[in-house]
């Protein structure tokens, strides 16, 4: 039994407990992909048993978001979880947003926030923020595909649906806007809405997923997680693969599904006609 669970986790649950429950469930070793903070909601893909040994190919899928941004102050965690460290009366106009958000389209350098899981000399950011140890981070490059202002909740809070790429820090966003509208703001909601195939659609709360007693009805297929070309190799190609011994087989280089026949193995790399199997889920 392999495969995905795409769990919806609420507001207010760690990922870790949303892990736990599918591994309680199906009693095997699981794993998680794009951790989302516990004042977050929104999908979590869970990888059941070898399946999660594909989250390393599923790392640069496009994600959508639904985020509040709150205007008027800073918090050192950069959301309404934190400290207030700033205030500010200046709290930007709708148009004033509109005009200036394709400066964040496309590749963009992102300072990621302090309280995060970004190593420091072999600690987590948050460990040394909490610990109240200064320290900078560098910013890294991130790609945010689009962002839509949808509209204003309230005096001082707006709405925004953002696709981007893995590793974007939605919290670094709201204090990059605020920063380019001279005010400062703060993640006040956040929703998950998307990760690659991994859609509120297909998702599944820990209720529902404690009730169920068809499990295998909720696993998403391993194969349908990775978008790479098909290899298909018969049961001569697959066992030498698998032994060590590789044959030019002629396809071209890059990734691909490598199936056996009709059963999926896992993610090939091919190069100079060489393909070798890379994340084995079998």
């Amino acid at each position: 039994m392999k495969g995905f669970i795409n769990i919806f986790k609420s507001e207010g649950m760690s990922s870790a407990y949303a892990v736990g429950a599918v591994k309680k469930k199906f009693n095997m070793p699981c794993g998680h992909m794009g951790t989302l903070d516990p004042m977050a909601s929104g999908v979590l893909p869970v990888g059941v048993s070898k399946a999660s040994r594909l989250f390393q190919y599923l790392l640069d899928k496009e994600k959508t978001y639904i985020a509040r941004f709150r205007f008027g102050y800073s918090t050192d965690t950069l959301d309404i979880t934190g400290e207030k460290t700033q205030e500010t009366n200046v709290i930007p106009s709708e148009q004033q947003i509109k005009s200036i958000l394709n400066k964040f389209i496309g590749e963009i350098d992102q300072v990621p926030p302090k309280y995060s899981a970004k190593c420091i000399d072999g600690k987590r950011g948050y460990q040394l923020a909490r610990q109240g140890i200064e320290f900078s981070l560098a910013p890294k490059k991130v790609s945010i595909l689009n962002i839509e202002l949808i509209g204003k909740i309230s005096d001082d809070e707006y709405e925004f649906k953002i696709d981007c790429k893995g590793g974007t820090y939605i919290r670094s966003l709201a204090r990059d806007i605020a920063r380019e509208c001279n005010s400062l703001a703060v993640m006040s909601k956040l929703i998950r809405t998307r990760c690659g195939v991994f859609t509120l659609e297909n998702s599944v709360t820990i209720e529902r997923l404690k009730e169920i007693e068809d499990i295998d009805s909720l696993l998403i297929p391993s194969d349908t997680a990775v978008s790479f070309p098909k290899a298909v190799l018969t049961n001569e190609q697959a066992t030498r693969i698998l032994n060590g011994l590789y044959d030019h087989l002629g396809y071209e280089d890059g990734l691909y599904r490598v199936y056996n026949q009709s059963e999926f193995w896992g993610v090939g790399q091919s190069k100079d006609g060489i393909l070798k199997i890379k994340a084995y889920v079998r």
